[in-house]
């Protein structure tokens, strides 16, 4: 009972040391001016925007008042110039209605805008004009003409920077949503392809773009990420980058649940199998839900690629990925728990070139894993010109400096550089990440309990794999647990015997090739 009041103490005392979170300082009465209707008084609305947009200290917002003679009114238009065309405002906004001379004309009739709708709350009318769009009042109409104008500037399309592939389209995502979707339409010319919006962010207002196939796509996983992003609450997501990390069910899991591409022609084969595409503005990319660890594994070049070539690569990256988890671990439990694993000869080489070596093997690989691991590292964040040489230089220079001290052995530095460089064969960037970060778990258990600790690290590691799952689909899924696919996962089948789509999807449609389904 002592213990119970004294932990109770402990817990209580600690709550009262939390720091006081002070309250919201956002003006009241700003607040409440939006959520307003729009008065049919035109010098009333110019007045309320000129505080909302703090005109003239604001100076890309702009405001013009002019006179429509055909109707006798009054009108004024607000944009925000730094993100609006003003020359589509002059000429199909402002030259229609100032030389319109028909005095029953409606405004829809007259300006010559694509998109034209109404809207009466302040708060929707201010959103409308931060997406770049034009408002216009006129004197006595109690609702504002909103006309799309929106020019946002950024860079045009590009190559893939992080995907490459030497064989297949060289398009990719770039910062402007309404470029990305246009990217996907070009290769799905589908009516049922859906483009739904949902605004993130109580006061950035962003936008995301939910794309899927309507006669495909699971509505209970459609159901499943509708959810999550309605209950988000956040002030600002910029970015697919930071989108990520509020969707993901684990979000310290090691293993990534959610795919991150840059390229479009990927992006379309994921739609076409079923999967949910996200895009944002300010995003040179897209997030594929669900996925799987195949997914990650896969890269889109190799289906381009004929069947015997596209199997080799998978090949040369599956055991890259073994190579780089367990090259350094073996050499640890080896050379510290198990000699009588190597041939003698191999085993008195070794023996010899840690003779003058004054640090234990496990260390060696240490400090030669985390030496690798920096120099990767400064190699990205320098200019790219010298980034490259950097990382070679420095590699060499630190290697054989170290060899030459006796502080590190030459086979340390061959374990080293195997390991490492075979990691670049993982090309995903969330799951490279994983992979080296798995190096170092795998390099204490081997130096803690030898070949036994790294087998029981990987039986772990599998057993934690069947039970992640990526909004409802099993991580390990087609192959366990098992569900009628295409059986595209260590290796391709041949493109003619792709018959099903992911059958773990739950699809609407499951059959990609109706005359070859065994009925």
């Amino acid at each position: 009972m002592m213990w119970k009041q004294v932990w109770k103490n402990f817990i209580q005392k600690q709550q009262n040391n939390q720091p006081q979170v002070p309250p919201e300082q956002s003006a009241t009465e700003d607040i409440e001016r939006k959520e307003k209707p729009l008065s049919a008084n035109l010098d009333e609305s110019i007045a309320t925007f000129h505080e909302i947009f703090s005109i003239p200290l604001n100076r890309d917002v702009k405001c013009r008042t002019f006179h429509i003679r055909a109707l006798k009114k009054r009108a004024a238009v607000f944009y925000i110039n730094t993100i609006s065309d003003a020359k589509t405002i002059e000429e199909a906004i402002l030259k229609p209605l100032l030389s319109n001379k028909d005095a029953s004309a409606m405004i829809e009739d007259i300006v010559a805008s694509h998109a034209i709708k109404t809207e009466m709350q302040i708060k929707k009318i201010v959103l409308e004009m931060n997406k770049g769009n034009t408002v216009m009042f006129i004197d006595g109409v109690p609702h504002a003409y909103i006309m799309d104008t929106s020019n946002f500037q950024g860079r045009s399309i590009s190559k893939a920077e992080d995907e490459v592939v030497l064989k297949g389209p060289k398009e990719a995502f770039n910062e402007k949503v309404i470029t990305n979707i246009s990217l996907l339409r070009k290769k799905i010319r589908n009516e049922n392809l859906v483009v739904e919006s949902f605004e993130v962010g109580k006061r950035s207002h962003n936008d995301l773009f939910l794309v899927y196939v309507k006669d495909l796509a699971n509505q209970e996983t459609l159901e499943n990420i509708k959810s999550r992003l309605n209950s988000l609450d956040v002030d600002a997501i910029q970015n697919l980058g930071l989108m990520e990390q509020y969707l993901e069910e684990r979000q310290k899991s090691l293993f990534p649940t959610i795919l991150y591409s840059e390229r479009p022609d990927r992006a379309a084969s994921f739609l076409e199998d079923g999967h949910i595409i996200m895009l944002m503005d300010n995003s040179p990319a897209s997030l594929v839900v669900p996925a799987t660890f195949w997914s990650f594994y896969h890269t889109s070049e190799e289906h381009y690629l004929r069947f015997p070539f596209g199997n080799f690569t998978r090949f040369l990256r599956i055991l890259a990925l073994f190579i780089t988890l367990f090259t350094s671990p073996i050499y640890i439990a080896i050379t510290n728990y198990h000699p009588e694993m190597v041939p003698a000869d191999l085993l008195l080489a070794i023996s010899a070139t840690r003779e003058r070596v004054p640090f234990p093997a496990f260390f060696e690989i240490l400090i030669m894993e985390i030496a690798f691991e920096l120099i990767r590292e400064a190699g990205l964040r320098v200019p790219s010109p010298i980034g490259p040489t950097i990382g070679i230089v420095g590699a060499l220079i630190l290697g054989q400096a170290a060899v030459e001290a006796n502080v590190i052995s030459p086979i340390v530095i061959i374990v080293v550089a195997l390991g490492g460089l075979s990691s670049f064969a993982v090309s995903d960037i969330s799951l490279n990440f994983t992979v080296r970060l798995l190096r170092f778990l795998f390099l204490f258990a081997s130096g803690l309990f030898g070949i036994y600790g790294m087998t029981a690290l990987f039986v772990i590691g599998i057993f934690y794999m069947t039970t992640i799952k990526s909004f409802g689909v099993p991580y390990l899924a087609p192959m366990t647990p098992w569900y009628v696919s295409s059986k595209d996962t260590i290796f391709r089948k041949m493109l003619k015997d792709e018959r099903f789509r992911p059958g773990y999807l739950q699809l609407k449609d499951s059959v990609k090739k109706v005359k070859d389904h065994v009925k």
